[in-house]
């Protein structure tokens, strides 16, 4: 296949567009990019897509999102409203997730992939949890993936919140998950991946984490989103969350450490030096109301710090905007982060963190890359240079543009219109098994 007439934004290091270009790619994997009337002569019998002029960019990724929070969509939550996170974990989450059941966890997914096909988001790294429902909870997640099209990397979150036997449970989950994975490439075909699930240092008892350790190198896990995670590490331990979770060996080049919003000076230099990701989510943080992570001078020292979703939609565009806005706002300066900086967590550092888990690179548009692009109906008001487009992606496009989705070279949404899932069906299936969900999850107040 080739598109071509299309305005490329390569989102590499300098930026570069291409005017009229066509991108080329085979077997889901970018072969060759370049003028449109060259690439066309060059290959004359390939089938092409005619662009129309509209920008061309590699797909969105998601450094860290909850399938499973779907259902929380417009549910009553008993009670007076949650004055801090500690309450909001207590009567939404940690219900919601014993709530659900296979079906509801399969209904979870399907909302998001269908929404993450609508906004461009082609790599998901979601971190799932199912208390009652743990064993086999990935595979049926990874089935939505692969019959969505789009490429996720899956854990489970282990927890010591509801005993040792869901712990243990939680810990099997992600063993033999992964060894599924490492042993099914045939059927996955580099669009799945596993990592190891971690709740947070807070509901992780040192047996816990011990155990955890002994299974993997590299994991997913809440830290610090709210002062009650430090704490509780010091009262254990004596020592800050990310200081407990290195002496465990949770820190590391492929795990990811998630929000990160109240660790102090020393635990940012151990990430550093570990090389540790760190994933922003500036919308949940918001709602959550549990502050804005430092993540001005973290880039400052080139750390790499990804943006995620935490659940929120898969609008990524609309996740780099609000990134912006809550650095700004949270330290009443508007020199803070800036355009250029967002574009280096949303695209560079998401880039190197998909990385870790796939073996060709995504969210780039490179021969040699997997051929997961966007097409986006934005016709620019003003000039569009390499210089300014970091602004242009923050203060004109939004996932409302994306006219066509493509993962691997498989076109997931052509015009608007999905063509590889059925949104009615899913829908009228999540309302079904959202009721249900909601009527156990009440029934647990």
């Amino acid at each position: 296949m080739i598109i071509h007439h299309a305005t490329i934004l390569t989102c590499n290091q300098s930026n570069e567009i291409i005017a009229n270009g066509a991108v080329r790619y085979i077997d889901g994997v970018i072969d060759a990019m370049g003028d449109s009337q060259r690439i066309l002569e060059q290959f004359p019998d390939d089938e092409r897509w005619d662009a129309d002029g509209m920008l061309l960019m590699p797909g969105q990724i998601c450094a860290h999102t909850h399938f499973y929070g779907a259902f929380a969509r417009g549910m009553y939550i008993p009670g007076l409203p949650a004055k801090d996170f500690p309450e909001i974990l207590q009567n939404l989450w940690w219900k919601l997730d014993k709530a659900l059941d296979l079906d509801g966890v399969r209904s979870s997914a399907e909302v998001c992939l269908v929404d993450a096909i609508r906004n461009g988001a082609t790599t998901l790294i979601d971190h799932h949890a199912s208390q009652r429902a743990i064993d086999g909870s990935l595979d049926v997640i990874a089935d939505a993936v692969l019959r969505s099209g789009l490429r996720a990397a899956l854990c489970y979150e282990v927890t010591d919140r509801d005993g040792p036997d869901a712990a243990q449970a939680g810990i099997r989950e992600n063993v033999r998950f992964r060894q599924w994975v490492e042993s099914s490439t045939a059927t996955h075909q580099g669009r799945l991946a596993a990592t190891f699930g971690l709740h947070a240092s807070l509901t992780l008892s040192n047996e816990t984490l011990t155990k955890c350790a002994a299974e993997s190198n590299r994991f997913h896990i809440h830290v610090a989103e709210h002062p009650a995670d430090e704490y509780d590490s010091l009262q254990k331990s004596g020592k800050r969350v990310v200081e407990r979770l290195h002496d465990f060996g949770v820190t590391g080049p492929q795990s990811i450490m998630a929000h990160c919003i109240h660790i102090d000076a020393w635990e940012m230099a151990l990430l550093d030096e570990t090389q540790t990701f760190v994933t922003h989510q500036p919308r949940s943080n918001m709602n959550n109301a549990v502050g804005a992570a430092e993540i001005t001078p973290m880039l400052r020292r080139g750390m790499p710090v990804c943006l995620g979703n935490d659940g929120f939609s898969n609008d990524m565009f609309a996740e780099m905007k609000v990134a912006d806005l809550l650095q700004k706002a949270a330290h009443a300066d508007p020199r803070y982060l800036g355009a250029d900086k967002v574009m280096q967590m949303a695209v560079v550092n998401n880039r190197r963190l998909a990385a870790v888990f796939f073996d060709r690179p995504v969210g780039a548009i490179a021969p040699g890359a997997y051929a997961d692009l966007i097409l986006l109906d934005y016709h620019p008001p003003t000039p569009l240079t390499p210089e300014n487009l970091p602004w242009h992606i923050l203060f004109g496009i939004s996932g409302a543009h994306v006219h066509s989705t493509i993962a691997q070279g498989v076109a997931l949404m052509r015009n608007r219109e999905l063509l590889t899932l059925d949104e009615a069906e899913i829908a009228a299936r999540s309302q079904r098994n959202a009721r249900a969900t909601w009527d156990r999850y009440w029934a647990m107040f």
